[in-house]
């Protein structure tokens, strides 16, 4: 919380500092939209923050124009323009892997947004690790001592990112194998490792190399001419480009580890390309997530023929 702390006003950091320290350990997001009250997010509990910590929402701070400029300002070094390619994006990574959503006017040049400028709102996703809780899934994606191409299904908000980033540090130190492995990681929105200045904040392993803020398909092809990758690990996966570029992985011998938004394996079929890669037997293992009872939480494990591997 010290990162996050040090880029808030004053007034707002003396209220998140009033936070007990239980709701601190469940702290997910701070929410802050001017003229609106400051909202944070602690589960599946929405709370307002005030003076004394958290409160009922009605009676929460809010937040001024100058809170939201002074915050970009602290982040920016008291340099606005050295925001401007962060601000395209829509967020800025800060030290210690959080992540700074942003939304206000867009400046649009020929059909492309350039920036952000009149910033209104923040979300400032908290960065948590959660160490080990792949170790139980290492086993089943290993066959004959070799990493199965696998593919991680799993709604919003289940973890599917947090286990992604675990396996790969497990992967990375050989925590499981015994054998460490060259993993690349191609981390598109800087959520898996994490970067501030181009290093992961996140434990991602002593063998991963990351590129920061790369497209999925250019950062694949980077990778494979560049790295010699015997693991790519990418998040989101969805445009039949992504497909492609992970086909031309497969060909030259690398393992695959990624991730796909859906519910279950019927979702999956709904996106022709990745369906025709299940069908094809190009993903040995599928890992389905559930929140319940936490995200995170594997629901099933199903092998390139859709047959149950284990079921928690």
């Amino acid at each position: 919380m010290d990162t996050i702390e040090n880029v808030m006003p004053a007034h707002i950091k003396q209220m998140l500092q009033s936070i007990s320290p239980r709701e601190v350990m469940q702290l997910e997001e701070i929410r802050l939209r001017v003229g609106r009250p400051i909202v944070v997010e602690l589960g599946t509990r929405s709370l307002g923050l005030c003076r004394n910590g958290t409160c009922d929402i009605s009676k929460s701070y809010v937040a001024r124009r100058d809170d939201v400029d002074g915050i970009l300002k602290f982040i920016s070094g008291f340099s606005p323009y050295a925001l401007t390619d962060d601000l395209r994006q829509g967020y800025i990574t800060i030290e210690g892997g959080h992540r700074v959503g942003v939304v206000g006017k867009a400046v649009v040049e020929n059909g492309t947004v350039k920036t952000l400028r009149d910033i209104s709102g923040m979300n400032i996703r908290i960065a948590r690790q959660m160490i080990g809780c792949s170790d139980k899934i290492m086993p089943y994606i290993f066959r004959n001592r070799r990493l199965c191409h696998t593919l991680i299904v799993s709604p919003p908000k289940c973890g599917k990112t947090t286990v992604l980033r675990d396996i790969v540090r497990n992967l990375s130190d050989g925590s499981f194998s015994g054998i460490p492995l060259n993993v690349g990681v191609v981390d598109e929105r800087s959520e898996i490792a994490g970067c501030y200045r181009g290093i992961p904040q996140n434990n991602v392993g002593m063998r991963t190399d990351v590129l920061d803020g790369c497209p999925k398909v250019e950062g694949i092809y980077m990778l494979l001419r560049s790295m010699a990758p015997q693991v790519i690990a990418v998040d989101e996966i969805g445009k039949k480009e992504d497909y492609d570029a992970l086909l031309e992985a497969l060909g030259v011998g690398v393992s695959i580890l990624c991730t796909v938004h859906g519910y279950d394996l019927n979702d999956c079929y709904k996106k022709p390309e990745l369906k025709d890669m299940i069908r094809r037997g190009f993903f040995e293992r599928i890992l389905v997530l559930t929140n319940t009872p936490k995200p995170g939480t594997i629901k099933q494990i199903l092998d390139q023929n859709g047959t149950s591997v284990v079921i928690q």
